[in-house]
């Protein structure tokens, strides 16, 4: 889908706007394309009218698009601070997070290692395997016992110069870039390009995107509930995880920034939606296939099973409520845009692709 057109534009580095001196000690390395648009939506479902935002992140850049380009913005010069030479991470087999950090580190002179476990088989996870391979990722499968798993670490990172980024970029120096993000949106909202949401849905695997966005929009004084709708297992998002998360970065961000609120962590509002996940990581339902069809009718918007459509099935099944409520709501659009011309039936290089991985080819 085209990119609206933009009634008002925020600076690109909306932080060091906002917050200078944070700027000034956490550098950002320009990665995406900035500000992301927003529209608003006029629709009806389930016979009721009503109106919906989107946040278009997944227009965030032409190397691979998303949420998770915000994050390595303020990962990778940190790295390079260190000098390292290589950055490893971890994902699933069809990570979105892994394959935008393995394209965006080969653009920025790392070399890249991607430590993946296995998933449910979904239609793309073949495709972003091979494009792995195009691009040159270090392929690693990751899994077995705790000492297997350290052996592998060992196997792959010593000696090596390498920074590790956690799964799905959401340490505290990587949610930053979503804070950028909730501010960028309070910009919009300010600039009159949509109304001031009630609530904002997005997903949540290990909540950088979320508890970011919070703090952006707490730190501009808005009160738009997050409804951080969880596609990860409970083991991973849960209230625990987002409370240190969310304290964490409050706390490193009032550090290198005194401005920064003391109370900016309990000033947030969010709240998990638990009951989307369905059977599992990657796996959807009746539901998240019905909010994967209306989106696409609707909106024009390619969403899938992992994350954007268990976000907008939460959103359509809250319908009731909203709109007897008269709410605003906004929906934050997180899937890759940048489409890839690369075959899933056989892997390019049979000979670097891990054994555990060709179960995703072919029949």
């Amino acid at each position: 889908m085209p990119p609206p057109d933009i009634l008002f534009m925020p600076p690109p580095d909306i932080l060091k706007e906002y917050l200078p001196n944070v700027a000034d000690r956490l550098p950002r390395e320009a990665l995406a394309t900035l500000p992301t648009p927003v529209r608003l939506h006029h629709i009806r479902f389930a016979d009721t009218p009503g109106r919906i935002s989107i946040k278009y992140d997944n227009l965030t850049g032409n190397v691979y698009g998303g949420n998770k380009v915000r994050k390595l913005e303020y990962i990778f010069p940190l790295a390079r601070k260190k000098r390292c030479l290589r950055i490893a991470t971890f994902g699933a087999a069809g990570s979105n997070h892994a394959l935008a950090t393995a394209l965006y580190a080969r653009q920025s002179g790392f070399e890249c290692t991607c430590f993946l476990a296995r998933q449910a088989t979904t239609p793309l996870v073949a495709a972003t395997l091979n494009q792995h391979l195009l691009n040159g990722t270090e392929l690693v499968h990751y899994g077995g016992d705790y000492r297997t798993r350290i052996k592998t670490l060992r196997e792959h990172l010593w000696g090596r110069h390498a920074w590790v980024i956690p799964m799905g970029g959401s340490s505290w120096l990587g949610t930053v870039g979503f804070v950028a993000a909730g501010l960028e949106l309070a910009a919009q909202i300010a600039g009159g390009e949509i109304p001031l949401p009630d609530r904002l849905y997005v997903g949540a695997g290990t909540m950088g995107t979320a508890v970011g966005i919070a703090l952006g929009l707490s730190l501009a004084g808005l009160h738009t509930e997050v409804h951080a709708v969880r596609v990860s297992d409970v083991s991973i998002m849960n209230q625990r995880a987002l409370d240190t998360l969310l304290k964490k970065t409050a706390r490193m961000l009032r550090r290198v920034d005194s401005s920064v609120p003391e109370d900016l962590a309990t000033r947030t509002r969010i709240r998990i939606r638990d009951e989307f996940f369905g059977p599992g990581y990657a796996q959807g339902t009746e539901a998240t296939a019905r909010a994967i069809a209306y989106a696409r009718d609707a909106f024009d918007l390619n969403l899938e099973t992992t994350y954007t459509g268990k976000v907008m099935s939460a959103l359509l099944d809250d319908w009731r409520d909203i709109t007897s409520g008269n709410l605003n709501v906004l929906y934050w659009h997180t899937y890759n845009s940048v489409l890839f011309d690369v075959p899933d039936d056989t892997p390019v290089d049979a000979l670097a692709m891990p054994e555990e991985f060709l179960r995703y080819f072919g029949p």
